[in-house]
């Protein structure tokens, strides 16, 4: 039975919005040792996307395992590359852009999202072994710390008159 009133559920900020779009790309990440999720954003529209993963068409660590180097797995890009690397294959412009990162950035991620113009990062969680936050501050990129985003989407065709489920169902 259909509800005729749409429960009022308070709209998520846009950086809070944002932050879970990264979170949902984190899904997609196939080192486990960290799920990372990164949305490259300029005036409110999406420009990029990336999770951490391995390079096009080589295996994932999930298959094969992590390549550890000094503690780390080189195996995998991280989130931050992949989506620098998807904005720079579709002739993107990220100068003056937001990063929503589910993680702190690495130090070598933080420097390129700085030389590609990003000029603000918000994160919920940090990570071990970082300058990204020296580096964010020496070049006047805002680091922006915001509380985890509630980890559900809310959607119940239920909740929604004009919504009906598909036949079968």
């Amino acid at each position: 039975m259909k509800k005729t009133e749409t429960s009022v559920r308070p709209r998520p900020s846009w950086d809070e919005y944002f932050l879970k779009l990264a979170m949902l790309a984190s899904e997609r990440a196939t080192c486990p040792r960290m799920h990372c999720g990164c949305v490259l954003v300029k005036d409110r529209y999406v420009l990029a996307t990336g999770y951490n993963g391995s390079l096009p068409n080589t295996p994932h660590c999930d298959e094969v395992g992590c390549l550890i180097v000094d503690g780390h797995c080189v195996r995998a890009n991280h989130a931050e590359i992949n989506a620098l690397c998807q904005a720079t294959r579709h002739g993107v412009n990220l100068e003056g852009a937001t990063a929503y990162v589910t993680n702190m950035p690495c130090t070598a991620c933080a420097k390129a999202l700085i030389t590609a113009g990003v000029i603000r990062v918000a994160i919920f969680s940090d990570y071990h072994d970082t300058l990204a936050e020296r580096f964010f501050r020496e070049t006047g990129v805002q680091l922006v710390r915001l509380p985890m985003p509630e980890q559900s989407i809310r959607y119940d065709l239920d909740d929604y008159p004009s919504a009906k489920a598909p036949a079968g169902q």
